[in-house]
Formats: structure tokens, sequence, C-alpha cells
């Protein structure tokens, strides 16, 4: 079978998505930039099967020129539109995690950006972390809202649906979802305390310099 180490890797992260309560039962996507017959695209978990009956097969790979899967023996994600234009627009995409996780799906819901109340509001790339606007789910409108808030962004949230985040591997995709879920946590907690204080533009622009080299420290 072709790509089978990357087949079993989306496998291995879509249990994660149930197992740390990222994303539960069928909710949420992943996907991971390959080539296949020397066509460049990506592979993406199926539509509407839970991650605990997985198998290699059931993995769909997709052209980046493809604006639908033609093969019904498996179905791509619904939300398959805003992997492929992640992909399209975004080189140093090289893997997708989308998650319906708790905290930052009831973030959301109010259709606003998380405001710099602290500073690993960085790892997302910039001093905010934008929310996409509403669109029904798998239309080319919400893929459209999805890329406008990731601009100058790895990730974002996605109003009254959930996140998403790329990186250059599915480790790192997934760990920057975990990362924007603990925030979403902490400023849930925050505002039931009042307005949190805001750190300053100036601040943050010295924070993003030291962001880069998070990783490395």
């Amino acid at each position: 079978m072709k790509n089978l180490d990357q087949r079993n890797q989306i496998i291995e992260y879509s249990l994660k998505l149930n197992s740390t309560n990222l994303s539960p039962l069928r909710s949420g996507n992943i996907s991971l930039r390959g080539m296949e017959n020397d066509i460049e695209g990506y592979l993406i978990t199926p539509s509407g099967k839970k991650y605990e009956t997985l198998k290699p097969e059931d993995i769909v790979f997709m052209g980046l020129n493809e604006n639908e899967k033609n093969d019904l023996t498996n179905k791509p994600s619904s939300e398959w539109r805003f992997h492929r234009d992640i992909y399209r627009n975004k080189k140093g995409a090289h893997a997708i995690v989308h998650a319906h996780s708790p905290h930052a799906t009831a973030v959301s819901s109010h259709g606003k950006p998380i405001p710099p109340f602290h500073y690993m509001i960085a790892l997302a790339g910039g001093d905010d972390i934008k929310c996409a606007e509403y669109a029904t789910f798998g239309t080319e409108a919400l893929s459209k809202n999805v890329i406008k808030a990731l601009e100058n962004r790895s990730a974002c949230l996605m109003s009254n649906h959930g996140q998403v985040a790329f990186g250059k591997n599915l480790e790192d995709a997934f760990e920057l979802a975990q990362e924007i879920e603990n925030i979403c946590h902490q400023y849930t907690i925050a505002l039931k305390l009042g307005e949190p204080k805001i750190l300053s533009f100036e601040e943050m622009k010295k924070v993003l310099d030291k962001a880069k080299n998070y990783k490395k420290g």
C-alpha cells in the first residue's frame, strides 16, 4: 500500500484526538501532505468513521488540484476543502489537525479573537489568535474564512466550531492544537475573574521574536 507509514501516523494521531479529549468520537480530522503517483496532495481521515476503527486503507489521498473525490469507496472528511486550501496557501504546512476541543469550541462561540492575555498566544504566530467567521461545515465559504484567519498564523479558532492548527509534521501540529486548547482553557478561567490584563503590542513583539526559538531552548 502506498504511503503506509503516513497512513499509520494519521491513525496514531487520530486516536490521540480521542485519548487526549482534544476531539471526541468522530469529530475533528487530520491530514498529512504527501505524494501519490507523482501527484502532489495530502492524505486525510475519512468521513464519519470512529477513529478506533480506522485502517490504513480508510485514509483518503486527494490531489491539491482536486475539487472533489470521485472514488466513493472511502469518502474524505467533509472538511477536505480547508485542508487542501491550507496546503495550497501555506508552504510550511505539512500536517493539519482540526479539533472540536471543548474550551477552544466554547471560546469560538463568541466569534472574537483571543487577545494577548498570556504571552503563549505567540505560539500561533501573532499577537492574538484569530477566529474565522462562521460558515457551514465543509463549505468553500468556511475554507475562505479559515485561510483569512490564518494569515500570518499557524492556528486559529473557527467560530461556533472549534480550532485548526498546522505544522511541519503531525507531532508539531498536534502539540500546537493542544497548546491552543490550553490557552482557551486559561482564557475562560481569566474571564470569570473579569477582564484580564492585556500585554502591550511592544511586549508581544519581543515575545514573538523569542518564540521563534521556543522549541530549541
